[in-house]
């Protein structure tokens, strides 16, 4: 049976009580931005939403139809379940996208674009095309930055 030993008062708010279990405490840290971001443009709107390695990818898988996270991960394989949940919070906070909880055993979540959230498909596909169609140059510039790996695009 979990335990609640009174701590989470005095954790404060940047850290979290999980749950205790056989005087076992499992915290997590959040992480709280201190400085307000600069939302003065356009362009500084879009990056305070889209900012994260992950997010416009899974934008684009959930607009596929892949909707839950375990049909996302094998879709982003080196984004880790931990910062996949993270950006789809983050996505969610921002209104793209909508969260489902099932109340089935095993839990089943699945998102959804919202009507905002679909709005930015055309832009993710001119992005994503504008890539292919430079991909060469884009891949040999990036790859500078490594010059004793060999990277090889995936099939």
């Amino acid at each position: 049976m979990p335990y609640n030993y009174g701590l989470t008062n005095q954790i404060g708010s940047n850290l979290s009580l999980l749950y205790t279990n056989k005087g076992c405490c499992i915290f997590v840290i959040m992480y709280v931005k201190k400085i307000a971001p600069s939302l003065n443009c356009g362009l500084d709107l879009i990056g305070e939403v889209l900012y994260g390695k992950w997010k416009i990818r899974i934008l684009w898988f959930i607009h596929e139809g892949h909707i839950r996270p375990s049909e996302l991960q094998p879709k982003i394989p080196d984004a880790t379940r931990r910062v996949l949940n993270v950006q789809l919070k983050e996505l969610e906070d921002h209104e793209l996208v909508t969260r489902t909880i099932y109340p089935v055993m095993p839990p089943k979540v699945e998102y959804h674009l919202t009507e905002f959230g679909k709005m930015l498909i055309p832009l993710i596909r001119s992005i994503g095309l504008w890539g292919d169609e430079h991909q060469k140059r884009l891949r040999a510039v990036i790859l500078k930055q490594f010059p004793d790996s060999v990277a090889t695009p995936k099939q």
